[in-house]
């Protein structure tokens, strides 16, 4: 099991929080979680990065299912 890191996660809108995840796909999903009442709809896109900076990666969660999938 792959040992925790911190990620940046934010929202297309802006709302950012700093987390600790095991994978950036986690760090989506754990940020959703905390935050899914912003959502407009079942499926909140969330943004994640390293700490230390690095490439985006972008996530589509469905709040429902919490299905997670890379974003189109």
């Amino acid at each position: 099991m792959p040992q925790a890191a911190r990620y940046v996660a934010h929202t297309e809108s802006g709302h950012c929080h700093i987390l600790e995840a095991r994978s950036f796909e986690d760090a989506a999903l754990t940020f959703a979680e905390a935050h899914s009442p912003w959502a407009e709809d079942d499926a909140l896109r969330v943004i994640v990065q390293s700490e230390d900076g690095g490439p985006e990666h972008c996530f589509v969660i469905h709040l429902e299912t919490e299905a997670v999938e890379a974003c189109a």
